[in-house]
This record gives structure tokens, sequence and C-alpha cells, in this order.
């Protein structure tokens, strides 16, 4: 069905407001599911109604109308329901009877299988109870944990839904998540157990006396991160148990992929050089594959029971999201090779050169089963719903390799890197602290010449710019206008955020006071006022299909549940953003936190996301034409925003003038034999703050004077339009008002 023909949108401008001129409040437009949002609250794009309604799926037939052709594929899929079932048994089974030889073989291979230790040191020994049971238990909690990923993915956004809660498939795949996240949280204590007598070096249960327990915790960030795990394991497990709605389905599958990340970015990844690619190309790696092996299990176990058609939506949207996950797996993979694996003859001569090359091998063969999946049997289940065996078996296959990838990556663990092997880790205290060595002195052609990329915000720009860029062309195949402004205004505010992190001015931030307050300026006062005039939101509702009550909730209908949230009205009331955007700071500056942060590097991105978030919520509050919960008048917003400017400054002078050096501690010991005095660099970076932050607020003022006026103009089209007809007259409500006060009885209300 071809696009619909939608009218241009109102305005050109990157100040635009036409939000207004459409009248976009629509308290009542439904969910997918059926549910509605929040009264009083805006439920609809700006400019011309439904583009998005290009994407729509058609409408249904009228009661009483048959469908031969679909009943006869439904009543196929029926007759082939039971033996369904077979292949998604033969695949789990094949699955986790591959993944155990893997594994097995993988550490025998790799030389990470455990052995026996001479007699002199058996006091050193684990034993191999501990040896073998601790790539197990990973290999345990791996599986299990991508599992709980799948069943909850599939929960909140594959299967059908109604009135908000999940349907009979939905409700039994949050059955399995509840019995996956206990095996999870169960598999991960025994991994702490088993990592605890691994480095203690003594057998399991002497080696778990409080004092080595203490011990391992304080020294070591893996046990750390287990026993983290096992804690949001056990809250999943429990959520997912008595969860009776979709929107808890879906904060329990964020709650679950945030979970996979804590051991993730330990390990080989933690401690060693070029840690700082290798953290979040770790976790990027494990969100991807979590999500692409959880979420096709999840379909061969609950998509057998599916009704044709909604098999093969569930099918579709799972699709778009492997894509996804591909692209994601392929890229991280090859970044985490290149921080372990540092030349071709270290990949071609290492055992784990060796073991990442199979990993290639099978992720190669699912690139090619995936394809399949596209060009084969997702046709032919679109064409004939009910005859999904051809499916089952292909995923089936798939998830054997999957299964076998998985166990490559436990065996990976246990598996020294070249590095470590060969005896060249370096002990510098800044590689280990920065994952870097210390850099050349700061100059201008620096920030060019020493980039290093940021694979977080390196990630989240060319997701955005992607994004971004399919919605406009969506759009003007639909025949519909957006405004130039915006796209480039967007794609300036993403430029910004990867000049920010991924120039020169990274690595360079970790060691100058004054370049982390650039990097922070450009974050938090530049970038977000940009990308708040790009309007993604209102893109975004624009283009994606409505959706269909009774079915699965469309991903329009996700963000609308977003736009209307409560929360999200509690966070972007005028005082809770201010204190965000302001007292922050001086929380983080001025407090042991700054710290704390820059010896982390997972906090440290935390800090840097920070500053974004905080400065898109602020500046949408200002001069957003994004819907979204009720705004402050514009006199409201131009004193927040002269508030803000005022304590930005202040803080930039208390910077200047403090004679105590802010973090001292970590910049003493990266020992910098450049540059100036850390009190020096302070100041500068001070005055930075002091100077800088005028320059974005005096365009958010004209920007806010802009859409004031415009507004005002706006609505007195409106009131002459009014007085023009006749309607709502204030002089003839006035005259009214003064005849009924003559009038004994009750006093007339004043107009």
């Amino acid at each position: 069905m071809g696009p619909e023909q939608a009218p241009a949108a109102a305005g050109t401008g990157l100040a635009d407001t036409d939000l207004a001129d459409v009248g976009a409040v629509d308290a009542g437009l439904a969910d997918a599911d059926g549910t509605t949002g929040t009264p009083g609250t805006v439920a609809a794009s700006t400019g011309a109604e439904p583009a998005a309604s290009a994407a729509s799926p058609p409408a249904a037939p009228p009661a009483g109308a048959s469908r031969p052709q679909e009943t006869a594929g439904e009543d196929d899929g029926a007759a082939e329901g039971g033996s369904g079932r077979w292949p998604a048994i033969a695949g789990v089974a094949a699955g986790a009877v591959a993944m155990v030889v893997t594994l097995v073989v993988v550490l025998k291979a790799g030389g990470g299988a455990p052995k026996r230790l001479p007699a002199e040191l058996a006091g050193a020994d684990p034993g191999l109870f501990t040896g073998w049971g601790l790539p197990i238990s990973r290999l345990i909690c791996d599986t299990a944990g991508v599992a709980t990923v799948g069943a909850l993915l599939a929960a909140a956004f594959l299967f059908p839904a109604a009135g908000g809660k999940p349907g009979a498939a939905g409700r039994r795949m949050l059955r399995w998540a509840s019995a996956a996240a206990w095996v999870w949280c169960a598999a991960s204590l025994a991994q702490f157990a088993f990592t605890v007598s691994d480095l203690i070096g003594r057998p399991l249960p002497g080696a778990l006396s409080r004092h080595n327990v203490s011990n391992v915790i304080d020294a070591v960030p893996q046990p750390r991160a287990l026993l983290i795990v096992a804690g949001l394991a056990f809250a999943i497990a429990i959520g997912a148990g008595v969860a009776r709605r979709l929107d808890t389905s879906a904060w329990l599958a964020v709650l679950a992929l945030g979970a996979l990340l804590p051991v993730a970015m330990t390990g080989h990844a933690h401690g060693s050089g070029g840690h700082d690619l290798a953290t979040v190309s770790s976790g990027l790696h494990v969100l991807g594959v979590s999500a692409w092996v959880g979420g096709l299990a999840a379909l061969l176990v609950g998509g057998r029971r599916l009704a044709g058609r909604e098999l093969v939506t569930a099918v579709t949207r799972y699709s778009g999201i492997a894509g996804l996950c591909l692209v994601v797996v392929t890229l991280s993979g090859v970044v985490n090779a290149y921080v372990r694996v540092a030349s071709w003859g270290a990949l071609l001569d290492s055992r784990y050169g060796n073991l990442v090359i199979a990993k290639v091998v099978a992720l190669v063969v699912l690139a090619g089963l995936g394809a399949a999946h596209r060009r084969f049997t997702i046709r032919r289940l679109t064409a004939s719903p009910g005859r999904r065996r051809p499916f089952l078996r292909l995923g089936a296959a798939e998830v054997a390799v999957m299964g076998i990838a998985i166990a490559l990556g436990a065996g990976l663990s246990r598996t020294p890197t070249p590095a470590s092997a060969d005896g060249a880790a370096t002990d510098d205290p800044v590689v280990s602290i920065l994952g870097f060595p210390m850099p050349s002195p700061f100059t201008a052609g620096r920030i060019v010449t020493g980039a290093r990329p940021d694979l977080l915000f390196l990630t989240i720009v060319l997701l955005g710019a992607w994004l971004y860029l399919t919605g406009v062309i969506r759009l003007r195949r639909a025949g519909a206008s957006w405004p130039a402004g915006r796209t480039v205004s967007w794609l300036l505010g993403l430029a910004v955020i990867a000049f920010a992190t991924s120039s020169g001015l990274g690595p360079y931030g970790r060691v100058l006071f004054s370049v982390h307050m650039a990097q922070h300026l450009l974050l938090m006062m530049l970038a977000p006022v940009l990308l708040v005039l790009g309007a993604p939101v209102t893109l975004a509702l624009r283009v994606l299909p409505t959706g269909v009550t009774g079915t699965t909730r469309s991903a329009r209908a996700w963000l609308l549940r977003v736009v209307n949230s409560r929360w999200l009205a509690f966070v972007s009331h005028p005082v809770v953003t201010f204190t965000l955007y302001s007292v922050s700071l001086y929380v983080l500056y001025l407090t042991p936190l700054y710290g704390w942060v820059l010896r982390n590097h997972l906090a440290h991105l935390a800090m840097m996301c920070h500053f974004l978030v905080v400065g898109y919520l602020f500046f949408w509050l200002l001069i957003g034409v994004d819907p979204g919960p009720r705004r402050p008048s514009y006199p409201a917003r131009i004193m927040l925003l002269f508030l803000a400017s005022a304590v930005h400054t202040f803080f930039g002078v208390i910077l200047m003038v403090s004679n105590e050096v802010i973090g001292e501690s970590y910049y003493r010991l990266l020992d910098r034999p450049w540059g100036g005095s850390l009190l020096d660099v302070q100041q500068v970076g001070g005055g930075m703050a002091w100077s800088f932050g005028e320059l974005p607020s005096l365009a958010v003022l004209a920007a806010l004077f802009f859409q004031w006026a415009r507004t005002e103009e706006r609505h007195g089209r409106a009131k002459d339009a009014r007085m023009d007809s006749g309607e709502d007259d204030e002089f003839e409500a006035y005259n009214r008002y003064l005849a009924g006060l003559a009038k004994p009885g009750r006093r007339p209300p004043r107009p």
C-alpha cells in the first residue's frame, strides 16, 4: 500500500513553534494496545497530521467480511502447531550440547583448561572443581542472562498485547524470564564463589572465609560486578514473576540489559591498555549478542503458539532488531580484537587469536543464516502465515550456532591474551588509569592529530544521524516537508558531540582540567541547544506508524507513553530541571566525587552522558518545539535562563579564585610532565566556564524572544478571527457582565 499524501509542515526556522498552529493537544490519542495517554498532555506531532499514516497498516475489514486466504493459513498453522514444538526443542537441545562441547574444546585448545599444579605449589591450587566450575558457571550465567533478556524483549516489544497488558504469549514469556533470572542469579553467585577460590588459590569451601571474601571484593572489580549482577537478577526474577503490564515488562527488559554490563566490562577489558576502548566495545558487544540471540530463542519457544499473523508481526519486528544487532556485534568485535590482539602475527600465531578467528567464522555463518531468513523464510511466512516449519528449522540452526559463539566467548574469558601470555603488559600507571600513554604537550593542532574515538558517543552520533535522516527521507517520499533548518541543527548538534568526545579533546580532557571544562561546556550548553531545535520527537511522531488496537504496541505508541508519562512531567518540572542543570555542578566538582569519577572510566562516561542529557532537558524546557508536559510561561523561562546563567557564572568565579585543586590526587597520580601547574590549569577552566557560558545563553534568549513574538502574533490572529466572526467577543462579554451586576441575586463571573 503506497504512502498517503500529507500536507506540508508549517514553519521553516530553527526556533519554530508550529506546535500550536495545528492544535497538537490530544488527550485521548490511543496507544496501539488501546491505552491512552495522560489527560491534558500533548500526544500528537507538529506540522502535518499524519504523514505517519503513510506507514500505517490498512484498515480492518468490516464485520462479517470473509478473508479466505488468511483463514486457510491460520488453519494450516494450527495443524502445524504441535509439530512446530519439536524443531524448537531440538534447537534448544542442540544449542546446549554444542555450547558445552565448544567450551571444553576452547578451554583445551586455548590453554584455559584447569591443570593440577606441581606438588611444591599445591598450597596455591584451587583444585579441578574450581578450575572447571568457573568457566561452566560463566557459561550458564551468560546463557541465563541472554534468555532473560530475550524473554523480556519478546513480552514487551514482540508479542501481542491488549489494554496495556501482555497477551497469553507475553505472560508466558514473563514466566520464562522469571525462571531464567533465578538461574542467572544462582549462576552469578556460584561464579562469585569460584572466582574467590581461583584468586585466593584455595579450594572450596575453605576459600570462602570472611577475610578472603572481603579482601577479594576490595581489590578486584570482577567479584564486585558478579554480586551486582546477582542482585539485579534477583530483582528481575521477582519483578517478572509479578509483572502484569507492558510498561513493567519494558522496564525489566532495560534492567536486564543493564545487568549484562558489569561483568562484560571487567576481566580482560578492565585492566589492560586500551581499556577505554575495550570496556565500551565489550559492553556494546554483549548487548548486541544478547538481544540478537535472546530474541530469536524467545521467538522459537513462544512464537510457536502465536497465530499466523501475530507470528509474522513478531518475526518482522525482530528482523529489524537483529539487523541492527549484527552491525553492533561486528563493529564492537573488531574493536575488541584490535585492542587485545595488537598485530596480524598475534592473531594468526596465538591461541587467543585463533579463537577470535573461530568466533569470526561463527559470526559470518550467523550473518548468512540471517540473510537466508530475510530472503526466504520470512517471505514465505508472510505469504503463508500458517507454514512456519521452515522458519523454525532455520531458527533452530541459528540458535545452535549462536550457542557456539557464546561458548567461544566464555572460553575466551579464561584464555590468556597475547600481551599477557608473552609478558608484554605494561606497568605504566598512566596507562592503567587512562588506557593510553601520556599524550604529547597540548596544542591546537593536537585537537585533530590527537583524536581518539569514544565508542559510546560515536555510536550515539552515528545512530542518531541515521535515524533522523531516515525519518526525513521517509517524510519526503510521503510528500510531506520538513524544515531544512531543523535537519541542519540536529546534525550540527551531533557533530558537536563527536568533536567534544572523539577529537583530541577526548584524551586531553582526561589530563587537563581546562580541556575537560571545554568538553563540559560543549556537551551541556552548545550541543543540547542544537539538538533541541532539531525537534527529533516531532519527526518521529510524524514518521512512525500508529499501530492497530489489539496488536503489538507500536514504536510510536511507546514514544507517546514516554512523552505523556508522569516521570517526564516530574523531571521536566522547572525546579527539578534547574536543580539537575545547575546544582549538580557544585555536587560534582566541589566534592570528592569528581576525583572518583576521573579514576573510573565507566563513571566518567556516565558523567559525560549526564552533561548531555541534563542540558537537553533544560533547553527543551526553554525553547523546545517537541511535544511534552506543559511548560512555564515565557517570562518564567527567561527568568529561569538568567538564574542558570548566574549560577554557572558564579561557579566559574569559584574555580578562578580557589586555591584548592579539584581532583588533586588524580592529577598528581598522572604526574603530567608538561603544561602549567594544576592550579593554573584549573583557573583557565574557570575562566572558560565564566565566559563561554554567556554565548549560548544569548542565543537561547534570542530564540525565546522570537518564539514569544510568534506565539503572540498567532494568538492575535486567532483573536481577530473570533472578533470578525462575532464569536467570543470580549466587549460583548464585558457588557453582559455589567448587566448581570445590575440584576439582583447571584453575582455573575468576571470575564
